[in-house]
């Protein structure tokens, strides 16, 4: 992998794992693009490890004041903190009984293609519900739902930004408290993620040390880009509009694959 392949790796996946079109995705697709299968553990871990901390950076003034105020025993912030937790046990629950079936997923471009479409049709359904939304955050069954969304997204193509915003509108949770409630599950979601192939990583050969450094800082910067502009588009309330992109991204996946079986 060439550093130019790195930092379009990196920027692709800051870009999409933020923006509702998925970043699992468009990773698969660019992986059979440039050859780089074998290493696409390694980009996987250090890109979402990147992303991140992008989200910990936009969002460093509530981050702050959620560990300060379950430190000091603040109901409502051990209360928001447990309903993140509960929010990722499906995801959890999934990986841990069908953990290999899912590692397998990421090898099929054709998979990652259906998962746009179903991306397409989960962002459509957003148009009548970002406006009736209003309430300030979830409650227990809404973040246990919303969570069944994001285990949802683990199949590539599947927005997890997508999904879990589109399940907190459709349950009531108002724009931009839904996105928060999405970006911050996805600390708990991607340190979990990360955790998991650290074996990988440790096992790294030296010469791709140089271009895992360009994506991780390319994801980092234009994650941060990404959600900033995410929620400059949900307070317009043109959420739904990304279906098109991701409804043309899945059938551009399936025109590639049968140009390719046809040669």
């Amino acid at each position: 992998m060439t550093g130019l392949e790195a930092f379009i790796l990196g920027l692709i996946q800051g870009l999409t794992e933020f923006l509702p079109v998925s970043s699992s995705g468009h990773l698969v697709v660019l992986q059979a693009l440039f050859g780089t299968e074998q290493q696409g553990i390694l980009v996987e871990i250090v890109v979402h490890v990147a992303t991140l901390v992008s989200v910990l950076v936009f969002y460093r003034r509530r981050v702050g004041l959620l560990i300060a105020g379950a430190l000091r025993g603040n109901p409502d912030a051990l209360i928001y903190g447990l309903k993140l937790v509960v929010a990722t046990l499906p995801a959890v629950l999934l990986v841990l009984v069908a953990g290999d079936f899912l590692d397998g997923l990421f090898e099929s471009p054709a998979v990652a293609g259906v998962g746009f479409l179903i991306t397409g049709a989960i962002l459509w359904s957003t148009r009548n519900t970002v406006s009736s939304a209003k309430f300030s955050g979830p409650g227990w069954g809404a973040a246990l739902l919303i969570g069944c969304a994001q285990a949802l997204a683990i199949m590539p193509g599947i927005s997890r930004s997508g999904a879990t915003v589109a399940a907190a509108l459709a349950l009531g949770v108002a724009p931009l408290a839904a996105a928060e409630f999405s970006f911050l599950m996805s600390v708990i979601a991607i340190s979990g993620a990360a955790v998991r192939a650290l074996p990988e990583l440790g096992a790294a050969p030296s010469g791709v040390i140089v271009p895992l450094a360009i994506a991780g800082v390319s994801a980092l910067v234009f994650g941060i880009a990404a959600i900033w502009l995410f929620v400059r588009l949900l307070q317009s309330r043109g959420f739904h509009y990304f279906a098109y992109y991701t409804w043309a991204a899945g059938f551009a996946v399936f025109a590639g694959l049968a140009i390719t079986a046809a040669r």
